[in-house]
């Protein structure tokens, strides 16, 4: 997911909106209060916003600046400056190191190059629907490009009777067979949870399907690749979209080394908390990054995340009993045996 999608999405928005330049666009957008020119004005504002962003990188809040469409005349203009803006955007996302993360609200307060690309698809495509509605014009964006929308920022979307359809309810603009209408909703970009020297970076769907059949997952692995259980545990993860029961803070996350970028292991959840409030834990590393303390350093930033939530209790791992390393791992982050089998130990951490 970047630029070339990010211009796909707007070439494919300004030949419609183009042949209706003539229109009164003084008309509402669909089911916005906004008029169908504010809405193109809207795209613009939001395509630069993320272009600033990925550029400055601040970690707190938007870069402190507007701009204005006084000097437009008439809706042509306007969509001359949608045009510049998300050429902007997509040479933002071009220029942005894989790791670059900049501050976005919603909902774990950053998102990384591949977030601010797909939500500038999603400004576009969701608008230029609006606008078409206002002006009676017929819109229906490519199939991949709400796929690509849908399997990075809307993790907990079930995927429904095709990629558009699903993208418009989930956005409160259409309907599904046996869904309730979506009144209030948000897209998630993924967390991100920091340790001393790696990041654990959650895995969307879209990289969970690529790990899961023999790729990277868009992550620049150390010598020899994602262990097979990281593997395992992303087939998982697309099990879960695909049943519409993922929740994206109890997924998969890759383990990203601070010095290089590189990525030397997974972690994860096997699912969310249940009724008592207790999580199962699991991890590997890569053969070439086994025996630095990565896991264990992964597994204490963790678990502090998970622990100072409402919902989480406790924390399990489940270890064969012949796995001395593992073993080793949860003892060091203050995991305790709390039971097990002829073939494993299981051992808890208590909030």
């Amino acid at each position: 997911m970047g630029g070339d999608q990010v211009e796909q999405a707007v070439a494919g928005a300004l030949v419609p909106l183009r042949a209706a330049e003539g229109r009164d666009w003084e008309v509402d957008a669909g089911r916005l209060e906004w008029s169908c020119r504010r809405t193109a004005e809207h795209i613009a504002s939001d395509l630069i916003a993320y272009a600033a962003q990925l550029a400055g990188r601040p970690a707190d809040r938007y870069v402190p600046f507007d701009i204005t469409f006084e000097d437009c005349e008439g809706p042509a203009d306007v969509l001359d400056v949608v045009e510049a803006t998300g050429a902007l955007l997509a040479a933002a996302v071009r220029a942005a190191p894989r790791e670059a993360r900049a501050f976005h609200p919603y909902p774990f307060r950053s998102a990384n190059r591949e977030g601010f690309a797909a939500m500038g698809v999603a400004e576009v495509l969701l608008h230029t629907h609006d606008i078409a509605e206002g002006l009676g014009l017929s819109y229906e964006p490519p199939a991949e490009l709400c796929e690509d929308v849908l399997t990075r920022i809307f993790p907990h979307v079930r995927p429904g009777p095709g990629h558009w359809r699903t993208l418009l309810w989930a956005t409160g603009r259409g309907d599904l067979p046996d869904r309730a209408p979506q009144d209030d909703w948000r897209w998630s970009n993924n967390l991100v949870v920091p340790a001393e020297r790696l990041t654990l970076q959650g895995v969307t769907p879209a990289a969970a399907a690529d790990l899961n059949t023999g790729g990277t997952g868009g992550f620049e692995w150390i010598g020899g690749g994602p262990f097979e259980g990281t593997r395992d545990a992303a087939g998982m993860l697309v099990k879960a979209y695909e049943a519409g029961v993922h929740r994206p803070e109890f997924g998969v996350f890759v383990l990203v080394r601070r010095e290089d970028g590189r990525a030397v292991g997974g972690m994860g959840f096997h699912g969310a908390p249940d009724d008592e409030g207790r999580a199962e834990v699991g991890y590997d590393l890569a053969e070439a990054a086994r025996g630095s303390g990565y896991a264990t350093e992964a597994l204490n930033a963790l678990s502090a995340w998970a622990l100072a939530r409402e919902d989480v209790t406790s924390l399990i791992a489940t270890v064969d009993r012949d796995n001395s390393p593992s073993r080793a791992v949860v003892t060091r982050a203050g995991f305790t045996l709390s039971g097990g089998n002829e073939e494993n130990h299981v051992y808890e951490l208590r909030g």
